[in-house]
């Protein structure tokens, strides 16, 4: 596992760095992340959904921001589990969407003297 707080602080020095030379870049990412911020969803909402997309898309400075953020937003081990959880469940029925993807190509694309099972 990593060093949480250490993670931090390396991937904040990189992104200081990013951020000098992309600027434009940062200044629209830090849009983003505001967007809707005083919108329908209050904050705990906002980390739990954000924590289960973290983890659907494997971003570990993900992770580590809205963990935090999670925490000063009153947000339980329970209710963090309860939301990836979601985020299980998400990445299994996508796997099968997908799945059914590859199988969809796999009838278009393979040769016509194949007969489908």
């Amino acid at each position: 596992m990593l060093d949480w707080k250490g993670y931090k602080t390396k991937l904040t020095k990189r992104l200081g760095i990013f951020a000098r030379l992309s600027p434009d870049t940062m200044k629209g990412y830090q849009t983003l992340s505001q967007a809707n911020a005083d919108g329908v969803l209050d904050t705990k909402t906002r980390e739990l959904i954000a924590l289960a997309c973290a983890v659907t898309t494997r971003c570990d400075g993900c992770i580590d921001v809205h963990t935090q953020a999670a925490i000063q937003a009153g947000c339980s081990e329970e209710e963090i589990a309860a939301a990836l959880g979601v985020a299980v469940a998400m990445n299994a029925g996508a796997a099968m969407v997908y799945s059914a993807r590859v199988m969809d190509a796999y009838a278009q694309l393979k040769p016509s003297d194949q007969t489908e099972v």
